[in-house]
């Protein structure tokens, strides 16, 4: 019998959503509460790699993921003009059967992790988080911004990148990290030949193209953007073309499509590592919470999903809480490590003009490295 019976989840984004799934497969009773009102979803589209889909697979969403979205096999990096300079085939770790990749709306994936958390008898409250958090050595007692109270056998904070549960857990001194970079991001209806990952190595930018759907694909360029300047809302259109100068091709005859600025998604890259352990007690972080990475190399999202797959397994096992814990740690610390270390890398490079071989380098030891087990 598993001594963590019942857990709150703080957060309703990937990692949290994907853990209520993971939980309630192993009859874990789970509350989720999220802070906004309403369902909302920021952002156009995602990327989702080999160990996503592997990790979908082993939350049971994967034939619901894979159908909400685009399924290829591998990522086309080409230079500033579209000239091809290499094809990077994508591993099959899901098994033969399924995809090496899925590129998915951010709408669409919303919507297949929280139906399915819901449908798995996740209790879910929106408009309200965590207040107050006191821990003794059975449990925790939380008292939430609506008044009300509860007591769980774990709390989880994924809350994202400026978490709650962070704060309550290891105060202010833990805060996210501008990078220097930020990204601009816009849909377009998907043409026959943008059926993988297209990625455009410009001088001091990394563009490229992802399919969505049979209809759709998204955009994305960054760039750098000293002080992390406000950008007027509606100048994001001619501010994400000039942004995109320096390309031919595909790129460039798009790039004169981009004209309304409410059609663009503009976000600055920050980051946060927080220091070994992710836990106090009887309450740990995982997802954006802990490691929340810059967008270089897909993986984010990817490494929310991988926490809720491990946290899962483990908690489902005989066994002291601090003990589970610390497991989780010593499989996750060194990867999602890895994860936030190389994606900063590549946006430095990307700022100082690296070569297009040092940035494919990374790009392939990633993928190296996310195609082993958990």
């Amino acid at each position: 019998m598993a001594r963590v019976n019942k857990v709150l989840i703080v957060g309703g984004g990937i990692g949290g959503l994907s853990l209520a799934s993971g939980l309630r497969n192993r009859g874990i009773e789970v509350d989720l509460v999220e802070v906004k009102d309403e369902w909302t979803v920021y952002g156009v589209g995602i990327i989702q790699q080999c160990n996503v889909i592997r990790a979908m697979a082993q939350l049971g969403l994967v034939d619901r993921f894979l159908d909400a979205g685009f399924a290829y096999e591998g990522m086309g990096l080409y230079t500033s003009a579209g000239e091809l300079l290499q094809m990077l085939p994508g591993a099959r770790a899901a098994g033969p059967e399924y995809p090496a990749n899925l590129g998915i709306s951010r709408l669409a994936l919303h919507k297949v992790l929280s139906s399915t958390a819901e449908e798995k008898g996740t209790r879910i409250r929106l408009g309200l988080t965590v207040e107050h958090l006191e821990q003794d050595a059975n449990g925790v007692d939380v008292l939430f911004t609506d008044g009300t109270r509860g007591r769980y056998d774990l709390v989880v904070g994924a809350d994202g990148l400026y978490s709650k549960v962070r704060t309550l857990l290891f105060g202010n001194e833990l805060k996210p990290r501008y990078t220097g970079q930020s990204v601009f991001r816009h849909n377009f209806p998907r043409p026959p030949e943008i059926d993988h990952l297209v990625v455009f190595y410009g001088k001091n930018h990394n563009a490229g193209l992802c399919p969505l759907s049979k209809d759709l694909m998204y955009m994305f360029v960054t760039s750098a953007e000293p002080g992390n300047p406000r950008m007027p809302e509606d100048r994001l259109a001619e501010l994400m073309r000039e942004r995109l100068a320096e390309f031919g091709g595909i790129l460039g005859r798009l790039r004169e499509r981009i004209t309304d600025p409410k059609q663009v998604v503009y976000k600055p890259m920050e980051v946060i590592f927080v220091p070994a352990p992710w836990y106090r007690g009887r309450v740990v972080l995982i997802g954006d919470a802990a490691h929340a990475t810059t967008p270089h190399l897909s993986q984010g999202a990817g490494m929310a999903v991988e926490d809720a797959v491990v946290l899962s397994e483990l908690l489902a096992e005989d066994a002291p809480v601090e003990v589970l814990l610390s497991r989780f740690m010593r499989r996750r610390y060194e990867r999602c490590k890895f994860i936030v270390e190389s994606s900063i890398q590549v946006g430095d490079g990307e700022m100082r003009g690296a070569s297009q071989a040092d940035r494919s380098a990374i790009v392939k030891k990633m993928m190296e490295v996310t195609a082993q087990p958990l």
